[in-house]
């Protein structure tokens, strides 16, 4: 355990994103024993034009007793259209000493002293913080393979492996992206993400929400980003059309390539659209079953999909596309199918565990391992055991 140190977070998240909040979360355990600065995603110009007054002043908001939120008060600059490598560069050294000097700034006001810099996947804004803001401790932490996104592709794929190599200490939330990161660091942790036990609590009985209620069961329900690039948008068409007996329901914002596709014209498909998170766990409940089709590709691979932890902690049968981290970790609670007919025999395995309590139990108990609070007791042995060989 760590305590009464000082770190400063930089992310690719702004505070205000709820999707995908596992540094959110990550950084508001820390600050249960610890202080923290979250410096908050700095605006590119077009939002800086369409910004109020207030937004572009910049401040210091204070989350709790021992976490703050930084607002830089300038924009950065555009970067990723800029075709020469050694411009690109420059650029964006621009931008960091700028991000550098606003960190800084308000370190000092909070007088933050020997902090432990934590940097969220922040392959741009953050590589070259560690020579300018002189933590006691760089960390870089990747929690997606963002180098396989076509924004990052040209230079994240150059940079990542240059940010991983002057960095202290690599943390990765699976051990698939481990593997790829010790050929650049040998300190590097696999780091499972957490989830929030609290909210995710299998024992509170909600209401159900007015658009799922009369959906008739059983239900095979979906929780996240309705999203071409991470879903198996055919395969989940054919499983509903050969399975009109089971309603798919799916919770979460779509892309094009869903709001357009035939499955909106199957009966037994529901698309109930973006929700709070704090709704998300009433909407489970209603499910009968929980599954994450994803397609493999070299973005989802290696992927932690937090959205398990989440099923499991609901106690719900859970039906998931085999990957790496599926296997790694999951495959003595979930249905790891790898093809249309192996999906459409795990949802029928699925059903008939709904009842089984004893399963149930289960999936509760393993779900409760993966706490926030022993993902950032990982980091913190990471920390301990990097500061003892120094």
């Amino acid at each position: 355990m760590i305590t009464g140190r000082d770190f400063i977070i930089t992310s690719l998240q702004p505070w205000s994103t709820e999707i995908g909040s596992t540094i959110k979360n990550t950084a508001l355990e820390i600050s249960k024993q610890n202080r923290v600065l979250y410096i908050n995603t700095p605006m590119n110009w077009l939002e800086w034009r369409k910004a109020s007054k207030e937004k572009k002043e910049g401040k210091i908001r204070q989350i709790n007793s021992n976490m703050w939120i930084v607002d830089l008060p300038f924009p950065v600059l555009p970067l990723n259209r800029i075709p020469f490598t050694w411009a690109f560069d420059k650029v964006n050294k621009i931008n960091n000493q700028k991000i550098a000097a606003g960190i800084l700034k308000a370190a000092e006001s909070l007088k933050f002293r020997n902090f432990i810099h934590l940097i969220d996947t922040d392959i741009y804004r953050s590589q070259y913080l560690k020579d300018m803001l002189h933590p006691i401790l760089s960390i870089y932490y990747c929690r997606d393979f963002v180098v396989g996104v076509d924004y990052w592709k040209k230079n994240g794929s150059r940079l990542e492996p240059l940010l991983a190599n002057k960095s202290d200490i690599v943390l990765a939330n699976s051990s698939l992206f481990a593997e790829r990161f010790r050929q650049y660091n040998s300190n590097t942790y696999t780091i499972e993400t957490g989830v929030n036990l609290q909210l995710y609590d299998a024992s509170i009985h909600r209401d159900s929400p007015v658009d799922i209620k009369d959906i008739p069961h059983p239900i095979v329900g979906y929780t996240g980003m309705v999203i071409k690039l991470r879903l198996d948008i055919e395969l989940l068409y054919q499983v509903a059309l050969q399975m009109p007996n089971i309603q798919f329901v799916f919770v979460g914002p779509t892309d094009d390539a869903f709001e357009t596709h035939p499955l909106h014209q199957l009966t037994n498909v529901h698309f109930l659209g973006k929700k709070e998170t704090s709704q998300l766990p009433a909407y489970i409940q209603e499910f009968d079953i929980c599954i994450n089709p994803q397609i493999v590709n070299d973005i989802t691979i290696g992927n932690y999909p937090l959205k398990i932890d989440e099923y499991l902690a609901m106690g719900k049968p859970t039906v998931a596309t085999s990957t790496h981290t599926m296997q790694d970790i999951f495959s003595k609670h979930v249905f790891l199918p790898t093809n249309l007919n192996e999906y459409i025999e795990s949802i029928h395995n699925a059903i008939s565990e709904i009842n089984d309590k004893t399963k149930q139990e289960a999936r509760i108990s393993f779900a409760h391992t993966h706490s926030w609070s022993n993902s950032v007791n990982k980091i913190y042995k990471a920390i301990e055991k990097t500061e003892g060989k120094a």
